[in-house]
């Protein structure tokens, strides 16, 4: 188990142990700044000595692992479970607007005015993608990182072959 450290600027240093993350609370050197990872915050200067590690992020339909990594040891790794039935969602949502519409009895054509902005995702796609900007961020904020890989694998599930 590690706890994970920042200074007291905000930047991300080494993770350490919990017995000194204790004895650094004890002492009033640091306080507790996130629960979730358990990151404490130092009050006094630090070098800022760092062994930057690499992210690396598993793209999957459903759950995105990840894992910080640097020479020696692996700082930081987890999985994280996308939403379900994003598509679901907002057909409901389209069948409730449609049924609120209808409702009004003279209300003026209002189809001409529709465009899409050219950087227009479709919802659930913008939804996996904020996600993995909110990962990245939190993990940059809470370990040090030098370099991030997105692993992105596309492939023909059909072709693959049963023997």
């Amino acid at each position: 188990m590690k706890v994970y450290v920042v200074n007291k600027y905000g930047k991300p240093l080494m993770p350490t142990s919990p017995r000194k993350a204790r004895l650094l609370l004890k002492e009033g050197k640091a306080k507790i700044s996130s629960r979730d990872p358990f990151t404490i915050s130092l009050i006094y200067g630090s070098s800022g000595y760092t062994q930057a590690g690499n992210l690396g992020i598993d793209a999957g339909y459903q759950n995105i692992g990840y894992s910080v990594v640097n020479e020696k040891e692996e700082l930081i790794g987890g999985e994280v479970w996308m939403l379900k039935g994003m598509s679901e969602r907002m057909t409901e949502r389209k069948k409730y607007r449609c049924q609120r519409r209808n409702r009004k009895r003279y209300r003026a054509p209002r189809f001409d005015n529709r465009r899409r902005k050219d950087n227009w995702l479709a919802p659930s796609i913008q939804h996996k993608l904020d996600t993995h900007h909110k990962i990245i961020d939190k993990i940059k904020s809470v370990v040090p990182v030098k370099e991030v890989t997105i692993e992105v694998a596309s492939f023909d599930i059909q072709a693959l072959a049963l023997n």
